[in-house]
Formats: C-alpha cells, structure tokens, sequence
C-alpha cells in the first residue's frame, strides 16, 4: 500500500479528507527516505472549516505513522498558505527545506515541514 486515502463525515456528507504516501508514491522531488511518511494533501471543505475535522485528520496521520513506525511526518505546503502553515506549526512541524514548482508560467514555492515522530 503505497497510498492511502481517508474521509470525514458530518453525517452523510463529506467534510474532508487526508491523503498519505509511502516510500516511492511521495510526491515531492526530495528522498525523504523509508522512515518518513507523507502528508500529501489535509482538505477540509470550506463550510466544514474551524469544526475540529482538521485537527481528526492530522492526528490520524500521526497515529497511522507511529503505528507503522516511522520516525517523521512531512509535508509540502504552500509558501503563501498562512493559515496551513500556523496550523501545521502548532502540531509541531517545523521548516526543513523548500520545494520550487511552475503552476503555469509562474514559478512558485512549497516549503517542507517536517515533525518527528517519538514511540
């Protein structure tokens, strides 16, 4: 399994969604190696946003990653995107890098977050 994908409900309706890779399905350009998991996309629908579905997702991400004994989460997030950068901050990630990417003819950049995993 290299990918995985998981869903949150408010009721019926999808409210949200985290996304994880594995080994060679990281999207990122850089090798972050077999003891790291990724966080590839946490998407909460707007009217879904502030109801504490964010903060399921991310801890599923980190009790998914210690249950596979991993010793890092990270992640690319948008040099722009302030309010994902401050929420990914205070569970811990920190800046390890930076990732360059054309949306376009534009030249924009992801900066990688990493947090390390204990037990």
């Amino acid at each position: 399994m290299k990918s995985s994908f998981y869903f949150v409900y408010a009721g019926e309706e999808a409210a949200g969604y985290l996304k994880l890779n594995r080994e060679e399905a990281q999207a990122q350009s850089e090798n972050m190696g077999p003891a790291s998991l990724e966080i590839e996309r946490i998407y909460v629908r707007t009217g879904f946003q502030g109801l504490g579905f964010g903060k399921t997702l991310i801890q599923l991400a980190i009790d998914m990653a210690k249950e596979e004994k991993k010793e890092k989460l990270w992640l690319g997030v948008w040099e722009k995107n302030e309010r994902a950068i401050a929420f990914y901050q205070k569970w811990g990630f920190t800046q390890a890098g930076a990732h360059s990417f054309y949306m376009g003819d534009e030249k924009q950049r992801d900066y990688i977050l990493e947090k390390p995993l204990e037990g």
